[in-house]
């Protein structure tokens, strides 16, 4: 499980995300919904301890998660559309966490040169 204390690593997750700054919105929307493993109600095996995820967003979020094929596309997508206005989880996150990539996320999109076609961080 995730620790409360457990801050991730919000750069490294804005660059994990370079790789889907191209990919349409479109897209992103249908890969979740297809193979999204919420969308699906399919939840991990292994049932967590729910005093732990009750004292720790991040480790439901992590639970809920788990195993699902399109966790940064999901992140991608929530980014995009919600911003600062996200709720819930969504790329294996609590909206805090979202809240405080976002930043991050989006400096690093107005610091890529558009005509980067594999997402990669290139300098101006």
């Amino acid at each position: 499980m995730v620790s409360p204390d457990d801050t991730p690593d919000y750069e490294a997750i804005a660059a994990r995300l370079d790789r889907l700054r191209n990919v349409p919105d479109e897209v992103l929307a249908h890969l979740v919904m297809r193979d999204g493993l919420c969308m699906w109600v399919a939840v991990p095996v292994e049932v967590p301890d729910w005093d732990e995820c009750a004292s720790s967003d991040r480790a439901l979020a992590a639970w809920l998660c788990a195993g699902c094929p399109v966790i940064d596309h999901c992140l991608e997508l929530d980014l995009r559309e919600y911003g600062q206005a996200t709720t819930a989880v969504w790329g294996a996150l609590p909206e805090y966490d979202r809240r405080a990539l976002e930043p991050r996320w989006r400096w690093r999109r107005d610091r890529t040169a558009p005509d980067d076609q594999e997402g990669g961080s290139h300098d101006r």
